[in-house]
């Protein structure tokens, strides 16, 4: 697995340290859980539909490469590892923000407030100047973009990318975290049903 994403970050231009050449790897059986005959697959539509039932925290992560910052609305990040130190999120490999993550080497995960619904779509919108009017500052690890004003944030270092179907897995070893204190600038943005809530006690 190592390999894998070594070889992945490579195609995109990341630094990685001088190593010998990789041995190509074996061919790989078509694995499969049922046979094709055993169930129909599953509609897009409705996995969407269901999965939209759980609801999420949002955030946008976010990373500097030589063109300057990037980042994208991400609402599949979670909490994977306290020794070390991890955390994953999950990208379409569809994105054209991943590719200048993934040569950075490096990101900020920027958890949203309860009154940060816009600037969520901002980055969520797919060509735009997502950083249009946005305030930010360096994350102090990594030197990612770390967003003004939102509740908590994770500065990370790539440590793997795994392949997960239409999306990529990518790992990330945290080398900073902050978060403000309780109160209202601490209430978290939820996402359920394709719409934005927030959470009450």
């Amino acid at each position: 697995m190592a390999a894998t994403a070594v070889r992945y970050l490579r195609s995109v231009g990341a630094a990685t340290t001088a190593e010998p050449p990789l041995p190509e790897e074996l061919p790989r059986p078509d694995l499969r859980a049922v046979r094709d005959d055993e169930r129909l697959p599953v509609d897009p539509a409705e996995f969407r539909r269901v999965l939209g039932n759980f609801a999420s925290g949002v955030t946008v992560v976010t990373a500097r490469d030589a063109d300057g910052p990037t980042g994208f609305a991400c609402q599949s990040f979670a909490s994977l590892s306290l020794d070390p130190p991890l955390v994953a999120f999950m990208v379409a490999r569809t994105s054209t923000t991943w590719p200048r993550i993934a040569r950075a080497g490096s990101f900020c995960v920027n958890i949203l407030g309860s009154g940060q619904g816009a600037l969520c779509r901002g980055f969520a919108v797919s060509g735009a100047d997502k950083f249009a009017g946005v305030a930010y500052g360096d994350a102090p690890a990594t030197g990612s973009p770390l967003l003004d004003s939102v509740p908590a944030w994770v500065d990370c270092r790539v440590h793997a990318v795994h392949t997960g179907g239409d999306h990529l897995i990518v790992v990330g070893r945290v080398e900073a975290l902050g978060a403000v204190e309780e109160g209202a600038e601490g209430e978290p943005l939820l996402f359920h049903r394709g719409l934005f809530g927030r959470f009450s006690r």
